[in-house]
């Protein structure tokens, strides 16, 4: 029969003989080229023998009620079957030539073979599309027979069932070997192992839909023993190498093993191996090892390797609770940083810690750990946690703080307050801010954030009364922090100094445009007043009588009196020992300009006094002045160290019938010479005055606390309630179980709660 003549429709033995030649051409001559014309011929074949079986039964239809469709199943499961045969008998030759192949050359056929013959059995199926489109699909949708596929399906069954069946133990052994060859070293084919996976990713097919596969062939008979001898290949060399080397030169080998096996996935294997595959190498690489991992932690981080801390990290990350024991080291490690730097700091300053030193000291190992968790823990949470764990102890519970858990909080108040007060020393804008920012860091750890609250509130306030602040904008900013940081409670109160200290600037500028429109005689003083809300302001009373000196009476008078005519009904309470003053000297021979003397408001008394005699006792001054001996003396003192006065009589200032003289040759390198400081002493009483301020304000916050919750909750156990309190209270201070109890037994005495009837351990609240 002659290429261009197509058989007889009817006659099936010649059809089949026709559609052979061209299989034969399809998968054994396919380097010869099917031609366009060829191809259409062998798809005519099918088409008009296919066609000739379904016309019969159309037209067997129409003279019977219950056509027999017989002859028509007959010739197109006779032409399914011819083929079926063909492809087995194929692929026995296929089988049989295998054979004579092992390890790479046995892959080499294999995956020409399958190359081959997958490219051929997309033309057949083009071919056979008629076959497909009718007797199949009928086949298929009502006889639901499970063995008729389409065409294409039809030969990668064939193919399993006749040669992957017989040779899949070989060819997965060759591969195996090539896999591990490539982990030793030697450069191999990739292409080959990847055509094998994709011939057994191919054949999983899915049986209820064979347009999909189900990875069946590829999980049993190349990923399982692939895992495995994945598993035995790294098993063997980790124990190996980890006997013979360092801990940072195995977590190198392993993190390469690792990369190396991610790349695998991309480079031939299939995806859905992946998770399988990193998750066998991470227990063999780094879990099975974990403990000789961890156990190089210590070390690392003494000597500050970074990389290899990193390396660490992310190779004991990948294991559940991996990271947990190094969690508990670096927290340690920090703490014990943390305590060392204080310490160190303790044994360089005889004296009282300078508060600059001591913050600086805190952040810079802050500064250091906080480093190393952002680049070689990723800033994972955990280390996180445990670096503001550590912290939150050394800033708390170190050297500094043996006496007192409130001195770092109070260091902390001390430093703010240098930044912010005006100083040659201080930072530039930009940096202050910086600073500010910092700061802010060892404030986040401070337990006792009411004690810093309570010396900044003091300081602030000092800095705004005595002009010292470096800049509104610098105050205003911390404040703004800190109401970040602890809510608008904590700083409304500072928040409010500040807003008075404007609303004092307008009174005085109205004052003077006042003064300026009437008489003036008798007030040769330049006068200026803070008009401050009493309730805001950490100020106490004076403790002292003050004799207004005459040279200021009237202004004072007058202001007093634009005053009340501005506000009726508010009183002025004047807290002389806050003002200051300065005077101007017209009697020194050593300055003929005059010295300008910069003084407290009681040294201004005193000095006045001199404007009618050169020389007093001190019983006098005393009484013109109405100073007490605790405001006088430290006053005077000032005045005869800096020799402005000299004490005649007597051997120490305040003594019984000492004198006073005023010192004619005084002499200063300065023009301006300030006298208004405070001494040692007074500094420290008024550091003591200030911690039990906070010690009788915590009690209230306790009390106020145990009210609170009793209202709420009606009845409560001891226990319940003691933590109830500590949770409530702990953003501003840590309370002691002791002064809870103590708190909770005044209340009782008081009557807003009482003890439950039989109930020794129980409270109840009283409406």
């Amino acid at each position: 029969m002659s290429l261009g003549q197509l058989p007889a429709a009817t006659d099936f033995a010649a059809t089949w003989n026709y559609l052979e030649e061209g299989l034969d051409q399809i998968m054994n001559r396919f380097d010869e080229g099917l031609t366009s014309v060829r191809y259409t011929l062998l798809y005519s074949a099918v088409h008009n023998f296919c066609a000739r079986s379904h016309n019969t039964i159309s037209s067997a239809s129409f003279g019977a009620a219950n056509p027999q469709r017989g002859s028509a199943n007959l010739i197109g499961a006779e032409l399914y079957n011819s083929l079926t045969q063909y492809l087995e008998a194929h692929l026995k030759n296929i089988r049989l030539e295998s054979e004579q192949y092992m390890d790479e050359d046995l892959l080499q056929y294999y995956t020409r073979q399958w190359v081959r013959y997958t490219t051929a059995a997309r033309l057949i199926n083009n071919i056979f599309m008629y076959l497909n489109r009718y007797w199949v699909k009928r086949e298929i949708d009502e006889d639901k027979k499970h063995d008729v596929y389409d065409i294409f399906t039809l030969t990668l069954v064939t193919w399993k069932r006749i040669l992957f069946q017989y040779v899949h133990h070989n060819v997965i052994a060759a591969v195996l070997k090539l896999i591990e060859r490539q982990r030793n070293g030697e450069s191999i084919e990739t292409g080959l192992i990847k055509s094998v996976v994709e011939s057994f990713v191919a054949l999983g097919l899915d049986s209820k839909d064979t347009t999909k596969s189900n990875f069946s062939v590829y999980k049993e008979f190349f990923e399982t023993p692939f895992i495995e001898a994945t598993e035995v290949y790294y098993r063997t060399e980790s124990e190996k190498f980890v006997s013979e080397n360092s801990v940072p030169d195995y977590m190198k080998k392993a993190e390469s093993r690792l990369l190396e096996e991610e790349n695998r996935v991309e480079m031939y294997l299939h995806e859905s191996t992946h998770k399988t595959l990193i998750s066998t190498c991470e227990i063999v690489l780094v879990k099975n090892h974990s403990e000789v991992i961890s156990d190089g932690f210590q070390h690392l981080l003494n000597l500050d390797k970074q990389d290899d801390l990193h390396r660490m990290y992310a190779l004991l990350a990948r294991i559940p609770d991996g990271l947990d024991p190094l969690r508990i080291n670096f927290e340690s490690h920090v703490r014990k940083a943390g305590l060392g730097a204080v310490e160190r700091i303790g044994q360089q300053e005889k004296e009282a810690v300078d508060p600059k030193t001591y913050v600086e000291a805190l952040l810079e190992v802050h500064r250091q750990y906080n480093d190393l968790v952002q680049t070689a823990f990723n800033g994972e949470a955990g280390f996180v946690a445990s670096l503001d764990k550590a912290c939150g102890e050394f800033v708390n519970r170190n050297k500094v703080c043996k006496t007192s858990t409130s001195k770092s909080p109070e260091l902390l108040a001390r430093f703010c307050d240098s930044l912010l007060k005006k100083s040659a020393k201080n930072p530039e804008e930009n940096e202050l801010e910086d600073v500010l920012n910092s700061v802010m860091t060892v404030f986040k750890y401070v337990e006792d954030k009411d004690v810093f609250q309570k010396f900044y509130s003091k300081m602030l306030a000092k800095r705004l009364v005595n002009g010292t602040s470096a800049s509104d904008d610098a105050e205003g900013s911390m404040i703004s922090k800190l109401k970040e940081a602890c809510g608008f409670e904590y700083t409304s109160k500072l928040q409010r100094m500040l807003t008075d200290m404007s609303l004092s600037k307008e009174l005085n500028d109205q004052f003077k445009d006042v003064q300026s429109h009437h008489e003036t005689s008798g007030a040769n003083a330049d006068f200026n007043v803070l008009v401050l809300g009493a309730g805001s302001w950490p100020l106490n009373p004076p403790t002292t009588n003050f004799n207004i000196p005459d040279d200021v009476v009237k202004m004072y008078d007058r202001f007093q009196k634009f005053y009340q005519n501005k506000h009726s009904g508010r009183k002025l309470n004047w807290l002389f020992q806050l003002s200051k003053a300065e005077l101007k000297t017209n009697y020194l021979k050593a300055s003929k300009t005059g010295y300008a003397l910069q003084v407290s408001a009681y040294q201004m008394g005193v000095l006045l006094q001199y404007n009618n005699a050169t020389s007093y006792a001190y019983e006098e001054l005393q009484i013109n002045t109405g100073l007490s001996p605790d405001a006088m003396n430290p006053a005077l003192g000032i005045l005869v160290k800096a020799r402005v006065l000299l004490l005649t009589n007597g051997e120490k200032v305040g003594d019984e019938g000492s004198r006073y003289e005023l010192n004619f040759d005084f002499k200063s390198k300065k023009v301006r010479i300030n006298l208004n400081f405070s001494m040692k002493t007074e500094q420290k009483v008024e550091t003591d005055e200030t911690h039990k301020t906070i010690e009788e304000d915590r009690k209230y916050l306790m009390q106020a606390a145990i009210v609170r919750i009793m209202k709420t909750r009606k009845v409560m156990k001891h226990i319940a309630l003691i933590e109830e309190v500590i949770t409530q209270l702990q953003s501003r201070f840590k309370p002691k179980v002791q002064d809870i109890k103590k708190c909770i037994d005044i209340l009782l005495e008081k009557e807003f709660i009482e003890r439950a009837e039989g109930q020794k351990d129980m409270y109840s609240y009283v409406a």
